[in-house]
């Protein structure tokens, strides 16, 4: 059946201010997707959202509080929002020195939301090359929770260069990010993960100019 309306989200848009900047930043067209989405709430929420951009012509910060309220409600939300491009938005506001600082608090406080909540990992992919350490670990946190649970997004990992990325990440060890590198591991085999660790290749080619080949 349909999922009802959750006060909780009618009420969160109750408070917005001013949204017009936003159009400048593509929000009216990362939200109009959210309006043919088969999720009632997500259609319910974009309508709202776009309503207060028609109405309101600043306030680009709430408007990145408000992506992250939607985003943060379940992993359909936070797909939802992230298959719109929406994350790296988010990013760019919250990593441009033109941003307010209440923007950037703001913008970080949404990606931060919906990567919780996101559990589509394509979505998230690109996170790993582009975003700064407090952003990325939540990203790989992600990852290291699918993983263990999803065979085809384990391989789909491998091929897309994801697994080699994270061996690339530098974790202090014992670090929480540490933790999630070494749980995304523990999903393949140690040859894999040894494979696309650094200097592996340099490894090999040692083994290659010091290999006796055998002859009759």
């Amino acid at each position: 059946g349909e999922k009802k309306k959750p006060k909780q989200q009618i009420e969160i848009f109750q408070n917005w201010e001013t949204y017009g900047i936003l159009a400048k930043y593509c929000v009216m067209s990362l939200l109009r997707p959210l309006l043919l989405d088969v999720v009632p709430t997500i259609q319910q929420t974009a309508a709202l959202a776009l309503g207060r951009l028609a109405n309101y012509n600043d306030d680009l910060a709430a408007a990145a509080w408000a992506i992250g309220q939607i985003g943060r409600h379940t992993p359909e939300h936070a797909r939802a929002v992230a298959v719109t491009n929406t994350l790296p938005v988010l990013l760019s506001l919250y990593m441009s020195t033109e941003s307010s600082e209440d923007l950037q608090v703001k913008s970080k406080k949404a990606i931060k939301n919906i990567l919780q909540k996101c559990t589509y990992l394509p979505a998230l992919e690109p996170f790993l090359y582009d975003a700064p350490p407090n952003i990325l670990k939540h990203v790989v946190g992600q990852f290291s929770k699918v993983l263990p649970h999803d065979s085809k997004a384990r391989r789909l990992f491998v091929t897309s260069g994801g697994l080699k990325k994270v061996q690339e990440i530098k974790a202090e060890p014992g670090s929480l990010l540490q933790e999630y590198i070494n749980s995304i591991n523990n999903c393949y085999p140690e040859e894999i993960v040894r494979y696309y660790s650094p200097g592996y290749s340099d490894t090999l080619l040692q083994r290659v100019d010091s290999y006796q080949p055998l002859t009759n």
